[in-house]
């Protein structure tokens, strides 16, 4: 089994060098690719970073399946923005671009969750169509149609 992007701490004077950056990209890669074992406790997983030219905004993860603590806390879908950038539809526009990617991964509906407080996520999330079913442990937990109907 080959590196894992979640196996290994990774800082930025390794992501500065290029040999560095170019074996993260690949253990990123390879969380997606569903025939590749993956250590106890992981799942697939489709990331996928966003950008405006060159400068990061945010990254946006699409898990191909559910553990227990995935479908207690953590969701199919999991986005962050970069602070400097968020309040700008970044995480909108990530959401609604990630739908569709889930959707042909077979996932319908799709996960979310959010800190009970995070109106901003929330808002979000409710955007994108997605129906409240519970709060657990201080999260908000959202069922999101991928399928455009």
């Amino acid at each position: 089994m080959g590196a894992h992007a979640l196996d290994e701490d990774w800082n930025r004077a390794q992501a500065e060098d290029p040999a560095e950056f170019a074996r993260l990209v690949d253990a990123i890669k390879s969380e997606a690719d569903e025939t590749l074992e993956l250590p106890p406790g992981l799942v697939h997983q489709t990331v996928l970073w966003f950008t405006d030219g060159d400068e990061w905004l945010g990254r946006l993860s699409i898990r191909h399946d559910l553990t227990p603590a995935l479908l207690e806390l953590g969701g199919h879908i999991g986005y962050v923005v970069r602070p400097s950038a968020r309040r700008q539809g970044h995480a909108t526009a990530m959401l609604a671009q990630a739908l569709p990617i889930a959707a042909e991964l077979g996932i319908d509906p799709a996960l979310l969750t959010c800190d009970a407080d995070h109106d901003a996520s929330r808002k979000v999330i409710e955007a994108a169509g997605g129906e409240l079913e519970d709060e657990r442990h201080g999260k908000l937990r959202f069922w999101v149609p991928t399928k455009v109907s």
